[in-house]
C-alpha cells in the first residue's frame, strides 16, 4: 500500500455526525480596549492555541454596550484577527441592548467572528429566542454561514435544561458561569465555593459542572470550564485546569488574564509519553488499514482496534490543537502524516 493510499483516521474511525467542534482549549476573555488589543497581539505571537472573546457584557460600560459593539466589530475585522479565532460576548436576550448590539456586530463583523457567546439564558426558551433573533438578523445582514453560538449555563433553569441546550443544533459549546451560579443560591452556597479550591469541593457546584460536561459529550459539543480568579497563583491555576480536564471531562477553559493562558494550555495538553504512544499505535493501525493490531506498551502486549484508535486519534488532535507557534508538540513525521495536506490541518 502506497503512502497516498493510506486512509486517514477521520475517514475511517467516525460515523457521520460524530464530529465534535475543533476548538482551542483556552477561551480568553477581555473587555477593556487596551487588553483586547494586547490579547490579539499575544494570540498572533503564540498561535491559535487560544480563542479571544471580546466581551460586550461585563467588559462594556453600563449603557455603553452598543458603542462597545462598534469597537468589537473594528477589532474583529482588523488585521489583528490573524487566525479567525475571535469571538464576541453579547448581553442577555432580555437586555435592551441585545438587538442593537447584534445590528452592529452582524453586518460589520459577522463574517469574521468565530462565534457569539450568549450569557444568562434562564432556560431553553431563552436560548431558542436568542438563536431565532440572531439568525434572523444574520439573514438580514446577508451572512451566508450559520454563525457558531456558545452559551453560558449560570442559572437554575439553564442547568435544568442543559441537555436540551447542548443538543440544540446551533450550539457549539456550553460554558459554566460559576460566579452567577453561586450567587443565584442567595447565600446557600458559601463564597469559598467561588475560589480555586472550593469550586471543586462543594457538591452543588460539582453537580453543575458534571451535568454540563455530561450534556455536552452526549450531544457532541464542547464543555468549557469556568474562570479561576486567583490569576497570580500559577500553581493553583495549573491544578484547577488539570482537575477540570482530567477529572471532570472539560475540553476547554476560560482565561481572564494573559498569565493564565499558558498554564491552561499546558494542563490540557497530552504528555510526551501519551503522544508517543498514540502516534505509534495510529501509525501501525494505518499501515494495517485499521484492522486490529498488537502493540507492546510498558512491557505488555495489548490488542487495539477501532474503539481504542478513536481515543488515540483524539490524543493526537489535542496535541496538535495545543501546539504553540514557536515549537509544535507533535513530531514532524506525525504532523506531516496526519495534519498536513492532502488531509488538511
Amino acid at each position: 500500500m502506497t503512502d497516498a493510499s493510506l486512509r486517514h483516521p477521520r475517514d475511517v474511525l467516525f460515523e457521520e455526525g460524530d464530529a465534535v467542534p475543533d476548538l482551542p482549549v483556552c477561551d480568553h476573555y477581555c473587555g477593556v480596549e487596551a487588553r483586547m488589543r494586547k490579547s490579539l497581539d499575544l494570540q498572533a505571537e503564540l498561535g491559535p492555541v487560544f480563542d479571544v472573546t471580546l466581551d460586550g457584557e461585563d467588559g462594556a460600560p453600563v449603557g455603553g454596550e452598543v458603542e462597545h459593539a462598534h469597537l468589537i466589530a473594528e477589532l474583529a475585522t482588523s488585521a489583528q484577527n490573524r487566525f479567525g479565532r475571535v469571538g464576541a460576548r453579547v448581553v442577555p436576550v432580555d437586555h435592551p441592548a441585545f438587538v442593537p448590539m447584534l445590528e452592529v456586530l452582524l453586518p460589520r463583523a459577522g463574517d469574521c467572528l468565530a462565534y457569539l457567546m450568549i450569557p444568562k439564558p434562564r432556560h431553553l426558551a431563552d436560548l431558542e429566542q436568542a438563536v431565532s433573533i440572531i439568525d434572523a438578523l444574520a439573514a438580514q445582514a446577508g451572512l451566508t454561514r450559520a454563525l457558531p453560538l456558545h452559551a453560558l449555563v449560570e442559572t437554575h433553569g439553564a442547568l435544568r435544561d442543559v441537555f436540551a441546550m447542548a443538543a440544540h443544533p446551533r450550539i457549539e459549546s456550553l460554558s459554566f458561569g460559576l460566579m452567577d451560579f453561586v450567587s443565584a443560591h442567595r447565600g446557600a452556597i458559601p463564597q469559598s465555593a467561588m475560589g480555586v479550591e472550593g469550586q471543586f469541593q462543594h457538591p452543588l457546584v460539582l453537580r453543575a459542572k458534571l451535568e454540563i460536561t455530561a450534556a455536552c459529550h452526549a450531544a457532541g459539543k464542547v464543555p468549557s470550564h469556568c474562570v479561576v480568579t486567583e490569576f497570580k497563583d500559577s500553581d493553583a491555576l495549573q491544578q484547577a485546569a488539570e482537575k477540570a480536564c482530567k477529572q471532570l471531562g472539560y475540553t476547554r477553559m476560560w482565561s481572564i488574564h494573559p498569565d493564565q493562558i499558558r498554564p491552561i494550555v499546558d494542563a490540557f495538553s497530552p504528555t510526551a509519553a501519551e503522544i508517543d504512544q498514540a502516534a505509534e499505535i495510529l501509525v501501525a493501525a494505518q499501515a494495517a488499514d485499521w484492522a486490529p493490531i498488537r502493540h507492546r506498551h510498558l512491557g505488555r502486549d495489548q490488542l487495539h482496534d477501532r474503539a481504542s484508535y478513536r481515543y488515540f486519534w483524539q490524543v493526537l488532535q489535542r496535541a496538535h490543537r495545543t501546539s504553540f507557534s514557536e515549537g509544535p508538540q507533535l513530531p514532524a513525521e506525525v504532523r506531516a502524516r496526519f495534519f498536513a495536506d492532502p488531509w488538511g490541518a
